[in-house]
């Protein structure tokens, strides 16, 4: 029996970006990020009043400056590095399309599935470029995706990597750009990209576990194989026995936060000062949540929360640069996507065997 010869294709997803530092812009980009309801879970009606109402006249005045203090010659950041990483993936694996788009703002989602069609994919992975799981980012992206492939009328295999937090292909090289960065007076404060408690809490079918056991998110078990903050706490585990640190070498907390609901604690806000409390006078922040720079590392992190540590008395601050293009992360996500194909096909093969 001939082989089939299948057409790879990879559509790499993250959040999204205004096209221009400006007011207009950053209006048309909040619009719509914020009235997904993945995103504000509230109903509809007060989203739209909470949306429409108060955060789109007044935030696009507060941000818009924001992203002029960190926007590239190319672009925006997240927009320029994301397109960097996608060229050095087609570069490495000729036979397999990759193409990526923002769930928010350009290139859509949409434009990308297009772009992959137009090149004759029958077999693609979607991969959002999230290590943990969340229905915020994971799931909304996914939804978008499989919404713009029905409207396309395009029905290649779907193959998924949902989140990678503890793989080695995104640990090591995770870990590695840490190392440089730590010496004996450095404390390490894992900042990750806040969520409200209620998208934690609805993970947990089981409805006795999150925010109800000590320590929740430092224990696995069956209700929390999909927590946002369970998951950031196994990378930050693996990140530390892969550097040999010790429990005073380092913290966690979460950054990005929006609204008055309650959200993951602690805030890297307060860490930070917390830490300065303690006599912490050299910080180094690492953002693994994010693998591409952007507004909450670039501006949020670099800029933002170190004029915060210096007015508390800090004296040295290294916020630690995304993953971006580096090429060993770059061959890491390789072997994830090549993995992931890989356990496809034997997965066809078995199943061809099991039948003839």
């Amino acid at each position: 029996m001939a082989n089939i010869v299948t057409t790879k294709g990879v559509l790499l997803m993250n959040v999204g970006t205004p096209d221009q530092p400006t007011v207009k812009s950053v209006k048309v980009y909040l619009k719509e990020f914020l009235l997904d309801p993945d995103v504000i879970d509230i109903p509809a009606p007060l989203r739209h009043l909470l949306v429409r109402g108060i955060i789109l006249n007044t935030r696009p005045k507060k941000v818009a400056p924001l992203y002029q203090k960190i926007w590239m010659d190319e672009g925006s950041p997240l927009r320029v590095y994301s397109d960097r990483v996608t060229k050095s993936l087609n570069q490495l694996i000729g036979d397999t399309k990759v193409e990526f788009a923002m769930r928010y703002g350009n290139p859509s989602i949409r434009d990308g599935l297009e772009r992959l069609k137009q090149q004759g994919v029958d077999e693609l992975l979607l991969l959002p470029m999230f290590p943990h799981f969340a229905q915020a980012t994971t799931e909304s992206s996914l939804k978008e995706a499989y919404k713009q492939l029905k409207q396309l009328n395009w029905s290649p295999e779907i193959l998924e990597i949902r989140h990678f937090e503890t793989e080695d292909e995104y640990v090591l090289p995770l870990a590695n750009s840490i190392q440089p960065h730590l010496d004996e007076e450095t404390h390490l404060l894992f900042s990750y990209h806040g969520l409200p408690v209620s998208h934690v809490k609805r993970i947990d079918q089981s409805k006795s576990h999150c925010q109800k056991v000590d320590d929740c998110c430092s224990i696995s078990c069956d209700a929390n194989q999909l927590c946002y903050a369970h998951q950031c706490m196994k990378t930050t585990l693996a990140v530390v026995d892969n550097l040999n640190l010790k429990p005073e070498q380092w913290s966690l907390s979460f950054q990005s936060r929006l609204g008055p609901v309650k959200w993951l604690e602690p805030s890297t806000m307060n860490k930070v000062a917390e830490l300065v409390g303690k006599g912490v006078t050299k910080l180094a922040i690492v953002a693994p949540a994010f693998l591409v720079d952007g507004l909450e590392t670039l501006e949020e992190l670099d800029i933002g929360i170190r004029e915060h540590f210096i007015e508390l008395g800090g004296k040295e601050l290294t916020v630690i640069k995304c993953l971006n293009d580096e090429q060993e992360w770059i061959n890491g996500l390789r072997t994830l996507i090549e993995d992931r194909f890989q356990l496809s096909s034997n997965s066809n093969n078995l199943s061809v065997s099991s039948t003839t």
